[in-house]
């Protein structure tokens, strides 16, 4: 049985994922920050009892994260998806009007809490049939792509997720182990808001898709959830 350790797995794309794998036979590990209020991810691992695993984790925390990765110490995970994330005030992420602790929230979350569970979790990964390591980004961080301006601390933390991951994937390589990163697309979810262009499950199932055909040397890449190749 294959296994997957999903981060920000109590909603909206993270949630999906742990479904879908789940519904495929996967076991999951899926961890949010406040398993308690996590309904239908209890509702999930309910209805999947032998496959779904609920542990509290916050990403910004990182002796959480050195904690978790003692607790499955034992376990080998094939595919570890970096997908929590957050998305700051809009009021305070403008020009002229920057919230900078919220910047530096955004940042701790979405940058640097990435790397952090690669670095707990390498010896699972390594000993894993799969070896690989997604990151869900955002087009908001390519820089090619940026036609809209503001957002500054958004776009700024997905453009550092993009660069580290990029560099991860060089400093793996030896160990054949392959980075990606992956858009998800502007989707319908409580962060991407009810007029996003394509609903959780599209744009998990077309993620899910890009990583059973990934190959090692597509490792370092930054792909769209349609398979179409990010600028970045």
């Amino acid at each position: 049985m294959r296994t997957v350790l999903i981060t920000g797995a109590n909603r909206g794309i993270g949630l999906e994922f742990a479904r879908q794998y789940a519904m495929d036979g996967w076991r999951v590990f899926a961890s949010c920050r406040n398993p308690a209020a996590a309904d239908t991810l209890s509702h999930l691992a309910a209805q999947y009892p032998d496959r779904v695993t609920i542990y509290s984790l916050n990403v910004a925390n990182h002796q959480q994260i050195e904690q978790l990765a003692q607790t499955l110490s034992n376990q080998a995970i094939d595919l570890l998806i970096n997908n929590a994330g957050v998305y700051p005030p809009g009021q305070g992420d403008i020009f002229g009007k920057t919230d900078y602790a919220a910047w530096t929230h955004t940042f701790e979350v979405n940058t640097m809490a990435p790397l952090r569970m690669v670095e707990a979790f390498i010896q699972q990964i390594s000993s894993s049939q799969l070896k690989t390591i997604i990151t869900v980004t955002s087009k908001m961080g390519s820089i090619a792509d940026n036609r809209g301006g503001g957002s500054y601390s958004y776009r700024s933390s997905k453009a550092a997720v993009n660069i580290v991951m990029k560099s991860l994937s060089i400093d793996l390589n030896a160990s054949g182990i392959i980075a990606v990163l992956l858009h998800p697309g502007w989707v319908r979810t409580d962060m991407g808001g009810p007029n996003g262009l394509i609903s959780v499950e599209q744009s998990v199932t077309g993620m899910r898709h890009v990583i059973s055909r990934l190959k090692f040397e597509d490792s370092g890449k930054f792909y769209a959830f349609d398979g179409q190749v990010v600028p970045w």
